[in-house]
């Protein structure tokens, strides 16, 4: 099976408004909420798209032939290639009822420790949806990171005796999830996180911390004073807040302030293994991706991620091969232009 034949399997699966595109750029589904859609004028996931487009590669030939390793390691663990699933909840609503947030993740979390890389679990208002997610990652070896909201401390608390339990060696929040409309909408203590509280969550954690949706400078210096070991450079795919900037316009400024002090992932129209290699020249260590792992477990289940993934590792493959990288560590700012 191709990525276009798998595509083909998953467009009737869909529901109504994903319509499953070859090219996910987040054009045909607009600012449909729930759905895929982008919040407000839905124009932050073309735009996360878009400008990954406008950076381009520069080749060079003129080097030894070797073979390329494209494994990274990861809080202890070696994923085969810098390429994380990335948390989607809600399924059934936003992309049909083929699945459910249960089975989706029943797919999805083995579906990727087979390929050698790791997915992220989302997270919902019920509290099913995290203890399904972690029995996952518990029945995959613990080789899955589950995804908090930024809810109140006493949710948070029974959430996270989910996460341990789960052997997970790795956990997350995505603190941009404050701005979902359905958790707004929820009359709990879920939102926004000061420093100082973000730092009480890490400690509790007990494994390394990973901050979802940080967005400028400033906020990822606070998320490291916090103590997080990673921030994913996220606008949460434009699902939060109207007309912000994409990340790849702000990876960049992020990088250089960051200066290796922890890791950096960066999610938000990355599509294609050349986009891959553009995001890690910049400085990311590695790229989250999400709606693309939706469409392949809908078309094709488990055979759907293997399909993605080889997709994305041949094209990153293909991409190092032609700037002269053996390696990710090879892999440096000077082969693409901004």
């Amino acid at each position: 099976m191709n990525y276009a034949e798998l595509m083909a399997l998953a467009r009737p699966r869909l529901g109504a408004v994903c319509k499953g595109c070859l090219i996910c750029n987040g054009r045909a589904c607009g600012n449909k909420m729930p759905g895929p859609g982008a919040k407000g004028i839905g124009d932050t996931a073309i735009r996360n798209y878009e400008k990954w487009k406008e950076i381009r590669i520069n080749m060079d030939t003129l080097t030894e032939r070797r073979p390329v390793d494209m494994s990274l390691d990861f809080f202890g663990k070696k994923l085969k290639y810098p390429v994380i699933a990335g948390p989607v909840g809600l399924v059934s609503s936003h992309y049909g009822d083929a699945y459910t947030d249960t089975t989706y993740n029943d797919v999805l979390v083995p579906g990727c420790a087979a390929e050698g890389i790791v997915a992220m679990t989302g997270d919902g208002a019920n509290d099913a949806v995290v203890r399904s997610a972690c029995a996952s990652i518990k029945r995959a070896g613990g080789m899955g990171i589950p995804t908090i909201k930024p809810w109140g401390p006493e949710t948070l608390a029974e959430k996270f005796a989910c996460v341990k339990e789960s052997g997970c060696f790795a956990c997350a929040m995505d603190v941009d999830g404050a701005g979902l409309p359905f958790l707004k909408k929820l009359n709990t203590s879920a939102g926004s996180k000061s420093q100082e509280e973000l730092a009480e969550v890490i400690r509790n954690a007990g494994v390394p911390f990973i901050v979802k949706g940080i967005m400028t400078v400033k906020g990822a210096l606070k998320a490291k004073a916090a103590g997080a070991s990673a921030i994913v450079v996220s606008n949460h795919g434009g699902r939060v807040l109207d007309q912000c900037p994409a990340t790849a316009e702000v990876l960049p400024e992020i990088v250089d302030a960051v200066q290796g002090e922890m890791k950096i992932l960066v999610d938000g129209g990355i599509r294609s293994g050349v986009d891959i290699f553009k995001a890690l020249a910049i400085g990311a260590d590695a790229v989250i991706i999400a709606r693309p792992f939706v469409t392949a477990v809908y078309g094709a289940g488990a055979e759907g991620v293997h399909v993605l993934v080889q997709k994305l590792a041949a094209e990153l493959e293909d991409t190092m091969e032609m700037c002269g990288a053996h390696s990710l560590a090879e892999i440096t700012r000077d082969m693409v232009r901004l």
